[in-house]
């Protein structure tokens, strides 16, 4: 008797954290759809096949980088160029990892390893408000839940977007190539009102980047340089916040 009252109250907290974790990570579903479809659409126009977009999705599950080396591919960058840079792009998430196993130090590693594998910017910032799910009964299941949702969403939409690029106008498709440049520009602005020193940051890189393709650089190997030299420029422009 006494075990089936368990069994249920067992049940019962771990429905309640999976569907709060389905609810903390909805907003994140209803943002990422509209991206990923746009993602899709432009992968299939720089030459990818559907399943090689909706793979891409499933195995990196990076908005940034993926949209980029969508765009490196349809610029004829190579494998080497294309990971060099989407490593550089997506080092934060060593950080974003040391920080997320650090609030999860109660829970056993089974969960831990898998569960930093879906870390995004918006997952990283939805669960460092939701800390107290980590000391909780059955908390793994919120996190498991909250990533599930944004994860299928961003891969839902991708393929979506991939079904679309074959039925929409050639037009059309085109012009949504401004998307990669609006999302860049809408994550950079906000932080520059912050920081006036970041935009200098992206104007160093946007400049090495220029003038590694005015020296006969390819443009794959430029974005690399840019993306490499104006990160470390960061280190000098904003020692003085570090300290």
């Amino acid at each position: 008797m006494n075990e089936n009252i368990l069994d249920k109250q067992e049940q019962s907290n771990s429905s309640r954290m999976i569907k709060k974790g389905i609810a903390a990570g909805f907003p994140i579903m209803v943002g990422y759809l509209p991206i990923a479809l746009t993602y899709g659409v432009l992968a299939k126009q720089s030459g990818m096949t559907l399943t090689e977009l909706t793979l891409m999705s499933v195995m990196v599950f990076a908005g940034a980088s993926q949209f980029m080396g969508a765009n490196m591919i349809a610029l004829g960058a190579g494998a080497a160029e294309i990971i060099i840079a989407t490593f550089v792009l997506n080092f934060r998430h060593f950080v974003m990892s040391l920080s997320f196993m650090n609030r999860l130090r109660g829970m056993e590693l089974k969960w831990k390893a898998p569960l930093s594998l879906g870390l995004t910017d918006e997952t990283f910032a939805v669960s460092a408000l939701h800390t107290e799910e980590a000391n909780k009964d059955k908390g793994a299941l919120f996190y498991t839940a909250l990533i599930l949702t944004a994860y299928l969403s961003w891969i839902i939409g991708s393929f979506l977007g991939g079904v679309l690029g074959d039925i929409i106008p050639e037009k059309l498709s085109q012009s949504m190539g401004i998307a990669l440049y609006a999302m860049f520009i809408g994550l950079l602005v906000p932080s520059v009102k912050k920081e006036y020193k970041l935009g200098l940051i992206a104007l160093v890189a946007m400049l090495i980047n220029a003038l590694c393709i005015q020296l006969g650089m390819s443009t794959g190997w430029a974005i690399v340089a840019g993306t490499i030299i104006g990160g470390m420029s960061g280190i000098y422009l904003l020692k003085e916040e570090a300290k």
